[in-house]
C-alpha cells in the first residue's frame, strides 16, 4: 500500500468519526465492517487505526473492541501515518534493536511491583488468545508498559512513536498462522524471559532477553 491510500484510508476513518462513525458508548464498528464500508481491505484499516491510537483519538480494549478517547489528541507528534509509510519493515526492527533493550535494562531498575504484575498479567493473556488482533493489542501494550517502567519521559515517547511504527509495518508482513498462536509460539517463552529479569532487577539480563526477543521476531519477519 503507498502513501496516498494510506492517507485516504485514514481521512476517511477522520471523517467518519467527525460524523458520528462510532455508538453512542464511543466504540467503533468492527474492522471487517470498517472495511466494507470504506471499500478497502482489513490490513489497511488496521494501519489506519494503529495510527489514531497512537495519536490518542482511540483506545484498543482487548476483548471489548475500539472506542473513540474522551481526551484531547496528543500534539506535537510525527505524522504517524507519514513514519510508517516511508519505513521499511527491516528499518523498523533496527529502530527497535536499538531502543527496547536499553529500555528493559532501565525497567530493571525502575519498575514498581504493580508494573512488574501487570507484565506477567499481559504475558499470561497472551498466551490464552485465541486470534492474532487480540495478541497483537496485548503485545503492544506489553512493550508499551515496558517504556513506561524505565521512567524517561523523553524515551517513552520514542518508544510509542517506533512502537506504532511496527505496529503498522511488521505485523502485516510476518507469517502467522490463519488463526492465532500456537501454544509453542516463540514470543511466550521470551516475554516471560523479560519478565523474569526485570523483576529480580537484572539489568544485563533484561536488556539481552529483549535482545534475543527482537532478534527472534527479525528472523520471523525475514522468513
Amino acid at each position: 500500500m503507498n502513501i496516498s491510500s494510506d492517507h485516504a484510508v485514514l481521512s476517511q476513518l477522520r471523517q467518519g468519526l467527525a460524523e458520528g462513525l462510532a455508538a453512542a458508548d464511543g466504540r467503533l464498528p468492527a474492522e471487517r465492517d470498517l472495511a466494507e464500508r470504506l471499500g478497502v481491505n482489513r490490513g489497511e484499516i488496521r494501519k489506519a487505526l494503529a495510527v489514531l491510537e497512537l495519536e490518542g483519538s482511540l483506545r484498543r480494549h482487548v476483548g471489548r473492541g475500539t472506542f473513540v478517547t474522551r481526551t484531547p489528541p496528543r500534539r506535537g507528534l510525527p505524522d504517524v501515518a507519514e513514519v510508517a509509510n516511508t519505513t521499511s519493515p527491516p528499518e523498523a526492527m533496527q529502530a527497535r534493536a536499538i531502543l527496547e533493550p536499553e529500555l528493559a535494562r532501565l525497567a530493571a531498575l525502575q519498575a514498581t511491583a504493580a508494573q512488574i504484575a501487570e507484565l506477567r498479567r499481559l504475558a499470561v493473556a497472551m498466551r490464552g488468545v485465541a486470534d492474532w488482533a487480540s495478541y497483537e493489542a496485548l503485545d503492544y501494550r506489553f512493550h508499551e508498559l515496558i517504556a513506561e517502567a524505565a521512567g524517561n519521559r523523553l524515551l517513552m515517547e520514542v518508544e510509542r512513536l517506533v512502537n506504532g511504527v511496527r505496529r503498522a509495518v511488521v505485523w502485516g508482513h510476518l507469517a502467522l498462522r490463519p488463526i492465532g498462536p500456537s501454544p509453542d509460539y516463540h514470543s511466550f517463552d521470551e516475554h516471560d524471559a523479560i519478565v523474569a529479569a526485570i523483576a529480580r532487577r537484572d539489568r544485563p539480563g533484561a536488556a539481552e532477553a529483549m535482545r534475543r526477543h527482537l532478534d527472534s521476531t527479525a528472523q520471523a519477519l525475514a522468513g
